[in-house]
């Protein structure tokens, strides 16, 4: 069964449509589906209008937030209530043309695991296309993996990959990457992207400083995630190592003046380099030190299964689990 998970923030004009071609393109490909919609602190009448599908349809459900709690936190509510094989991702706006659903599960059977959304012609304005094909630029660049829009919520991925990590922030953005690094297949798949009939873009400029730093996450997480001390400590020893030949070079010359008479200098404690050398080689130390406590978390808190993930075993009443697990 496929599990169609959709987020809303006030979407009321647009979900009665999006139900009708959901279901219609569900059912000419004579998919097995179910649709879950969460508001996410929705203030118009968003939630009357799914609780009216659900009470229609059966195959619709609704899971209501107190609050707006973002976008990651609705899709990892949706997951966890999706019962299908299959998890698809998609916005309520009806940009995204629920008619490509078939196109995505071909793709998936295809043996791939992960199909991410490719809005090859975005109607979108010139301010949102422009940064972020140069967002998509420095994901694909620094992840390993190549796509053209790692930002399209617009994908379709199997169950096991929701299994193996945990959305939140912004990481909803970087499942493919996330399923990347753990060894899953992932593709692209143009899909047609219409303009917006109904309400407002939820996303500004924070959106892209966010993605950044989110980003960077990603990256060690994938990374280093298991091995910290390999980042802060080669950080903390180049500080500490420059900190330690600027001190060593002052002390030489302090030497040479006070002891040995060889060299008549000003004092030491009035140079710049005292205070550069003393500042590098305690930030060094500071690292080292954070990398030491990253480690016994990542010892004490961390699961062996975490730092792999299984696709199959010899024993298939375990394969599901392990995989799950891992």
């Amino acid at each position: 069964m496929l599990s169609i998970i959709v987020p809303v923030l006030n979407e009321f004009e647009s979900l009665l449509q999006l139900h009708e071609e959901i279901v219609a393109s569900c059912e000419a490909a004579e998919v097995s589906f179910e649709l879950i919609f969460v508001d996410d602190g929705s203030t118009d009448s968003s939630w009357k209008v799914i609780q009216g599908l659900a009470e229609r349809d059966d195959r619709v459900s609704g899971i209501r937030f107190r609050r707006n709690f973002a976008k990651a936190a609705a899709l990892t509510a949706g997951i966890r209530a999706a019962k299908g094989e299959y998890i698809m991702m998609m916005d309520a706006d009806l940009q995204d043309d629920p008619a490509e659903i078939p196109n995505f599960l071909k793709k998936l059977d295809e043996g791939y695991d992960v199909v991410n959304g490719w809005k090859q012609r975005r109607l979108d304005p010139w301010h949102k296309v422009y940064p972020s094909k140069i967002f998509n630029w420095m994901v694909s660049s620094l992840m390993g993996l190549k796509l053209h829009d790692h930002n399209c919520g617009f994908k379709i991925f199997r169950s096991q990959v929701a299994a193996e990590f945990r959305i939140y922030g912004e990481l909803h953005r970087f499942i493919a990457v996330l399923a990347h690094a753990r060894g899953f297949r992932v593709a692209e798949l143009p899909v047609r992207h219409r303009e917006r009939k109904h309400g407002h873009s939820k996303y500004g400029i924070r959106r892209f400083l966010r993605g950044f730093l989110d980003l960077l996450t990603v990256r060690f997480l994938t990374s280093y995630g298991q091995r910290p001390q390999h980042i802060l400590g080669a950080f903390g020893l180049l500080f500490f190592g420059l900190g330690c030949v600027g001190l060593l070079y002052l002390s030489t010359l302090w030497i040479l003046t006070n002891v040995f008479g060889m060299i008549a200098i000003g004092p030491i404690g009035s140079r710049p380099l005292l205070a550069y050398s003393v500042a590098a080689a305690l930030l060094g130390f500071q690292a080292i030190s954070l990398g030491l406590l990253a480690e016994l978390m990542v010892s004490y808190t961390g699961r062996e299964s975490d730092t792999y993930s299984v696709a199959e075993t010899t024993d298939p009443s375990t394969s599901g689990q392990d995989s799950a697990e891992a």
